[in-house]
Protein backbone atom coordinates (compact mmCIF):
# COMPACT_ATOMS: atom_id res chain seq x y z
CA UNK A 1 0.00 0.00 0.00
CA UNK A 2 1.87 3.28 -0.95
CA UNK A 3 0.90 6.20 1.59
CA UNK A 4 0.31 9.89 0.58
CA UNK A 5 2.51 12.24 2.41
CA UNK A 6 0.48 15.39 2.66
CA UNK A 7 2.35 18.90 3.07
CA UNK A 8 1.56 20.59 6.35
CA UNK A 9 2.74 24.11 4.85
CA UNK A 10 1.17 25.90 2.50
CA UNK A 11 2.81 27.33 -0.46
CA UNK A 12 1.77 30.54 -2.99
CA UNK A 13 3.09 30.67 -6.40
CA UNK A 14 2.20 33.49 -9.01
CA UNK A 15 3.29 36.31 -11.57
CA UNK A 16 2.97 39.75 -11.83
CA UNK A 17 3.31 41.77 -15.47
CA UNK A 18 4.62 45.28 -15.26
CA UNK A 19 2.99 47.49 -17.62
CA UNK A 20 3.53 51.38 -18.42
CA UNK A 21 0.97 54.20 -17.86
CA UNK A 22 2.33 56.86 -20.04
CA UNK A 23 0.43 57.77 -22.87
CA UNK A 24 2.79 56.93 -25.61
CA UNK A 25 2.78 53.29 -24.33
CA UNK A 26 -0.59 52.71 -22.55
CA UNK A 27 -0.29 49.18 -21.26
CA UNK A 28 3.13 48.17 -23.06
CA UNK A 29 4.54 45.01 -20.69
CA UNK A 30 7.85 46.75 -19.41
CA UNK A 31 8.34 43.64 -17.45
CA UNK A 32 7.42 40.15 -15.42
CA UNK A 33 7.76 39.05 -11.33
CA UNK A 34 7.20 35.65 -10.61
CA UNK A 35 7.24 34.33 -6.90
CA UNK A 36 6.70 31.49 -4.92
CA UNK A 37 5.53 32.02 -0.92
CA UNK A 38 5.79 29.10 1.53
CA UNK A 39 3.77 29.58 4.78
CA UNK A 40 5.77 26.86 6.73
CA UNK A 41 4.37 25.19 9.97
CA UNK A 42 7.18 26.98 12.56
CA UNK A 43 5.13 30.50 12.07
CA UNK A 44 8.21 31.22 9.31
CA UNK A 45 7.52 32.77 5.75
CA UNK A 46 9.80 32.32 3.08
CA UNK A 47 9.48 34.43 -0.27
CA UNK A 48 11.25 33.80 -3.54
CA UNK A 49 10.94 36.52 -6.22
CA UNK A 50 12.34 36.91 -9.76
CA UNK A 51 12.12 40.31 -10.94
CA UNK A 52 12.56 41.59 -14.44
CA UNK A 53 12.62 45.44 -15.99
CA UNK A 54 13.24 45.21 -19.55
CA UNK A 55 13.14 49.57 -19.42
CA UNK A 56 16.60 50.62 -19.94
CA UNK A 57 19.04 50.46 -18.23
CA UNK A 58 17.17 46.67 -17.90
CA UNK A 59 17.53 45.54 -14.23
CA UNK A 60 16.97 41.65 -12.96
CA UNK A 61 16.32 41.25 -9.27
CA UNK A 62 16.43 37.61 -7.66
CA UNK A 63 15.22 37.93 -3.88
CA UNK A 64 14.94 35.34 -1.21
CA UNK A 65 13.70 36.34 2.29
CA UNK A 66 11.84 35.44 5.57
CA UNK A 67 9.94 36.75 7.94
CA UNK A 68 7.25 36.11 10.81
CA UNK A 69 3.95 34.98 9.24
CA UNK A 70 2.30 36.77 11.96
CA UNK A 71 4.29 39.84 12.71
CA UNK A 72 6.19 40.42 9.16
CA UNK A 73 9.16 41.28 11.47
CA UNK A 74 12.51 40.08 8.64
CA UNK A 75 14.41 37.03 9.74
CA UNK A 76 17.15 37.17 6.62
CA UNK A 77 17.00 37.61 2.75
CA UNK A 78 19.70 37.64 0.12
CA UNK A 79 19.14 40.11 -2.65
CA UNK A 80 21.37 40.02 -6.26
CA UNK A 81 20.96 42.72 -8.85
CA UNK A 82 22.13 42.96 -12.32
CA UNK A 83 21.53 46.42 -14.55
CA UNK A 84 22.11 46.75 -17.72
CA UNK A 85 22.71 43.22 -18.53
CA UNK A 86 25.65 43.35 -16.05
CA UNK A 87 26.32 42.56 -12.06
CA UNK A 88 25.35 45.18 -10.19
CA UNK A 89 25.68 43.97 -6.65
CA UNK A 90 24.43 41.17 -3.78
CA UNK A 91 23.99 41.49 -0.38
CA UNK A 92 22.56 38.85 2.60
CA UNK A 93 20.65 40.68 5.22
CA UNK A 94 20.13 39.44 8.91
CA UNK A 95 17.57 41.22 11.69
CA UNK A 96 17.24 40.64 15.45
CA UNK A 97 15.72 42.90 18.07
CA UNK A 98 18.83 45.05 18.34
CA UNK A 99 20.59 45.15 14.76
CA UNK A 100 20.34 45.28 11.18
CA UNK A 101 22.98 43.57 9.18
CA UNK A 102 24.32 43.34 5.68
CA UNK A 103 27.35 41.40 3.64
CA UNK A 104 27.30 42.90 0.62
CA UNK A 105 29.83 42.94 -2.22
CA UNK A 106 29.02 45.49 -5.56
CA UNK A 107 30.53 45.45 -8.61
CA UNK A 108 31.92 49.30 -8.64
CA UNK A 109 32.96 49.69 -4.89
CA UNK A 110 33.83 45.82 -3.57
CA UNK A 111 33.10 44.08 -0.44
CA UNK A 112 31.56 45.36 2.83
CA UNK A 113 29.93 44.32 5.93
CA UNK A 114 27.65 46.80 7.81
CA UNK A 115 26.12 46.63 11.23
CA UNK A 116 23.42 49.62 12.38
CA UNK A 117 22.03 48.98 15.90
CA UNK A 118 18.25 49.59 16.12
CA UNK A 119 15.92 51.11 18.34
CA UNK A 120 13.65 48.15 18.06
CA UNK A 121 13.26 45.07 15.83
CA UNK A 122 13.37 45.75 12.04
CA UNK A 123 9.55 46.41 11.07
CA UNK A 124 9.53 45.44 7.55
CA UNK A 125 11.92 44.65 4.44
CA UNK A 126 11.73 46.09 1.62
CA UNK A 127 13.87 44.87 -1.17
CA UNK A 128 11.45 45.82 -3.85
CA UNK A 129 9.64 42.76 -5.09
CA UNK A 130 6.06 44.14 -6.05
CA UNK A 131 4.55 41.39 -3.93
CA UNK A 132 6.42 42.22 -0.98
CA UNK A 133 4.55 45.63 -0.90
CA UNK A 134 1.09 44.03 -0.94
CA UNK A 135 2.23 42.34 2.29
CA UNK A 136 2.20 45.94 3.85
CA UNK A 137 -1.53 45.56 4.43
CA UNK A 138 -1.31 42.58 6.95
CA UNK A 139 -0.15 45.39 9.05
CA UNK A 140 -4.21 46.46 8.84
CA UNK A 141 -6.27 43.53 10.96
CA UNK A 142 -8.79 42.08 8.30
CA UNK A 143 -11.36 43.94 10.73
CA UNK A 144 -9.44 47.16 11.03
CA UNK A 145 -11.29 50.57 9.63
CA UNK A 146 -10.04 52.68 7.32
CA UNK A 147 -6.89 54.52 8.31
CA UNK A 148 -3.36 55.54 8.42
CA UNK A 149 -0.37 53.71 9.67
CA UNK A 150 3.20 54.91 10.05
CA UNK A 151 5.63 52.56 9.44
CA UNK A 152 8.56 53.04 11.59
CA UNK A 153 11.94 51.07 11.78
CA UNK A 154 11.63 50.28 8.21
CA UNK A 155 15.22 48.69 6.17
CA UNK A 156 15.35 48.63 2.36
CA UNK A 157 17.85 46.86 0.10
CA UNK A 158 17.65 50.20 -1.84
CA UNK A 159 16.65 54.09 -1.90
CA UNK A 160 16.23 53.97 -5.44
CA UNK A 161 12.86 54.10 -6.84
CA UNK A 162 14.08 51.09 -9.27
CA UNK A 163 15.79 49.16 -6.64
CA UNK A 164 18.44 49.08 -8.99
CA UNK A 165 21.25 50.29 -6.70
CA UNK A 166 22.99 48.91 -3.80
CA UNK A 167 22.50 46.49 -2.22
CA UNK A 168 22.61 47.89 1.11
CA UNK A 169 20.85 49.05 4.60
CA UNK A 170 19.05 52.08 3.97
CA UNK A 171 16.75 53.31 6.85
CA UNK A 172 13.40 54.56 6.50
CA UNK A 173 10.03 55.35 7.35
CA UNK A 174 6.76 56.41 5.53
CA UNK A 175 2.86 55.72 5.80
CA UNK A 176 0.57 53.09 4.81
CA UNK A 177 -3.25 54.06 3.93
CA UNK A 178 -5.97 51.96 4.12
CA UNK A 179 -8.89 53.46 1.96
CA UNK A 180 -11.91 50.77 1.91
CA UNK A 181 -12.93 47.05 0.18
CA UNK A 182 -13.22 46.65 -2.88
CA UNK A 183 -14.21 43.78 -5.97
CA UNK A 184 -11.41 44.14 -8.27
CA UNK A 185 -10.63 41.90 -11.19
CA UNK A 186 -6.93 41.14 -12.94
CA UNK A 187 -5.76 38.87 -14.96
CA UNK A 188 -5.66 35.62 -12.07
CA UNK A 189 -9.65 36.35 -11.45
CA UNK A 190 -11.80 38.61 -9.47
CA UNK A 191 -10.92 39.54 -6.01
CA UNK A 192 -12.50 40.83 -3.01
CA UNK A 193 -9.61 43.47 -2.05
CA UNK A 194 -8.98 45.98 -0.13
CA UNK A 195 -6.99 49.59 -1.01
CA UNK A 196 -4.11 51.07 0.12
CA UNK A 197 -1.38 54.22 -0.67
CA UNK A 198 1.56 54.31 0.39
CA UNK A 199 2.72 58.28 1.39
CA UNK A 200 4.99 60.20 3.53
CA UNK A 201 8.02 59.17 1.56
CA UNK A 202 9.15 63.24 1.13
CA UNK A 203 12.52 63.72 3.42
CA UNK A 204 13.07 59.79 3.54
CA UNK A 205 14.45 59.30 0.13
CA UNK A 206 17.14 61.08 -1.94
CA UNK A 207 13.95 61.67 -4.29
CA UNK A 208 10.35 61.62 -2.83
CA UNK A 209 8.92 58.21 -4.27
CA UNK A 210 5.26 59.34 -6.76
CA UNK A 211 2.35 58.87 -5.13
CA UNK A 212 1.87 54.72 -5.26
CA UNK A 213 -1.75 53.21 -4.94
CA UNK A 214 -2.32 49.02 -4.44
CA UNK A 215 -5.14 46.96 -4.21
CA UNK A 216 -4.69 43.59 -2.00
CA UNK A 217 -6.62 40.21 -1.24
CA UNK A 218 -8.89 40.83 1.14
CA UNK A 219 -7.33 38.08 3.32
CA UNK A 220 -5.18 36.60 5.72
CA UNK A 221 -2.18 36.44 2.71
CA UNK A 222 -2.51 40.23 1.60
CA UNK A 223 -1.70 39.37 -2.00
CA UNK A 224 -0.56 41.93 -3.94
CA UNK A 225 -3.38 42.35 -6.84
CA UNK A 226 -2.89 45.40 -9.27
CA UNK A 227 -1.64 49.12 -8.47
CA UNK A 228 0.14 51.66 -9.98
CA UNK A 229 2.76 54.86 -8.96
CA UNK A 230 1.70 58.00 -10.85
CA UNK A 231 4.36 61.06 -11.49
CA UNK A 232 7.62 60.31 -13.70
CA UNK A 233 7.51 56.44 -13.61
CA UNK A 234 3.34 56.15 -14.70
CA UNK A 235 3.91 52.75 -13.64
CA UNK A 236 1.26 49.81 -13.86
CA UNK A 237 1.44 46.16 -11.88
CA UNK A 238 -0.83 43.50 -12.31
CA UNK A 239 -1.23 39.67 -10.82
CA UNK A 240 -1.90 37.67 -13.64
CA UNK A 241 -1.35 34.21 -12.57
CA UNK A 242 -2.05 32.81 -9.63
CA UNK A 243 -1.92 29.29 -7.78
CA UNK A 244 -2.40 28.77 -3.82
Amino acid sequence: MRCRIVSQHKTIRGTLTYLSHKAERMNEVRGREYFTLTKQTDGISVLHAHCEIDDKPDVIRDVTASFDTASMAPIDGFVRISVGSKFEGCGWFQFDETYARCHTHNASAGSDKVELKTKARTTWFGHHAIINDGFLSRFFPLDAQPGKKWMENVMMSSPDHRGATGPMLFPMRFSVVYLGNETVTVGAGTFEARKFQITDTAGNLPEEHPPYEMWCTNDEDGLFLKGGVSGYMQTYYELTELER
